[in-house]
């Protein structure tokens, strides 16, 4: 599960207390001032007591100001108060971990003031932190399953064996078992510490210059054997050369995870193809292969962490490789684009700029500060 970013502009909404209201004091106000206006006129034309003109025009003033007091405080309480103690106790509740608190806006979306956009910024951070509860909870449970696992491989195995009677060959079987299964801990771990650096940015960037196809032919080299092993058909068509400013080594693993992974879900008697090609400003890289493909929804989800679509070949990741590349092409400042048709095959498209801002900028403040000295 995945979280959307959304980003828009903050809007204001009409005032709590719009300008009709207003009008209506000032209107009010108006006509009791015309009444007490009139009542003057009444008592002077009728020569009422002096002590009774003063007596009558207070009560009355009163009265209004009582009035206008109530009016204003239950306005006051409708619109304001009330709504924000309705605000309070969810901000309360989510405190508590309570995820499911949704407080209705007053108005309807064409008469929302600023308060019904508090309240509808306050329902979609509730919605945010909820989903970040699920990634959570998630993530908790698809380490604990991938941790069990080669655990449990490795503790059925260390039993089997005790047993003396089993054959040389049988011995060796076991080790084999118990090396594959603490590889695979291994790598789980080593994964998940390089997601965790990538995505809080520990780990520091090393730009520098290179040939990126050198380096996309020494990635390759290294599954030459697998894919003899499975007779598939690799073929690459790239330029002779190439030169990127990025960073060398996170590169290496984008690579690396996606050549592995057309490897691994390529049927025997496959194909495997490595394009690249690029023009003044960027460079695409795209890898094909006639694997096993996706449905809808593993492509939907292929970049999540520990997601694997196809289970028959669980045992041979942790479902991490796609989340690392997906992180190292976004620090790059590239993008990675899926082709898939299930049971026809896979291609990931890689598009990476020539020369990432950032490091031109290094660069740059680089070769003031050479000329300068």
């Amino acid at each position: 599960m995945k979280r959307k970013k959304t980003d828009q502009p903050i809007q204001h909404g009409h005032s709590l207390f719009s300008l009709s209201l207003f009008t209506t004091f000032f209107l009010v106000l108006l006509l009791m001032s015309g009444v007490h206006i009139g009542l003057i006129v009444f008592m002077n034309k009728y020569n009422i007591n002096s002590l009774i003109q003063v007596f009558i025009p207070t009560i009355y003033w009163a009265i209004v100001a009582l009035s206008l007091t109530l009016y204003t405080g239950k306005r006051v309480k409708s619109t304001y108060e009330k709504p924000m103690l309705q605000l309070a106790e969810a901000t309360n509740k989510v405190a508590t971990g309570d995820f499911s608190v949704y407080v209705s806006p007053l108005h309807t979306a064409d008469k929302h003031d600023y308060l019904d956009m508090m309240i509808l910024d306050f329902n979609k951070m509730v919605e945010e932190l909820g989903s970040v509860e699920v990634l959570k909870t998630d993530f908790f449970s698809d380490v604990s399953h991938e941790i069990k696992t080669p655990l449990a491989v490795i503790q059925n195995t260390t039993e089997l064996l005790r047993n003396q009677k089993i054959s040389q060959t049988g011995h060796e079987i076991y080790l084999n078992s118990i090396t594959q299964a603490t590889k695979r801990l291994s790598d789980l771990i080593t994964n998940m510490l390089k997601l965790n650096k990538l995505e809080k940015q520990t780990i520091q960037s090393m730009p520098d210059t290179f040939d990126l196809n050198a380096q996309l032919c020494a990635c390759a080299i290294q599954f030459e054997d697998e894919w003899e092993k499975k007779e598939i058909e690799f073929e690459a068509d790239i330029e002779e050369t190439v030169k990127i400013a990025s960073d060398e080594g996170l590169l290496a693993l984008v690579w690396t995870n996606l050549l592995s992974n057309a490897v691994k879900f390529t049927d025997k008697g496959g194909s495997i193809r490595l394009t690249q090609h690029s023009n003044e400003k960027e460079i695409q890289v795209s890898i094909s292969d006639t694997g096993c493909g996706m449905d809808e929804n593993t492509r939907n989800h292929v970049f999540d962490k520990f997601y694997q679509g196809d289970t028959s070949r669980s045992t041979e990741g942790n479902g991490l490789g796609l989340a690392l590349v997906k992180r190292i092409i976004e620090i790059v400042g590239g993008s990675i684009k899926i082709d898939s048709i299930l049971n026809q095959g896979t291609t990931f498209h890689i598009i990476l700029p020539k020369t990432n801002d950032y490091y031109a900028k290094e660069d740059e403040t680089d070769e003031k500060k050479s000329t300068a000295e």
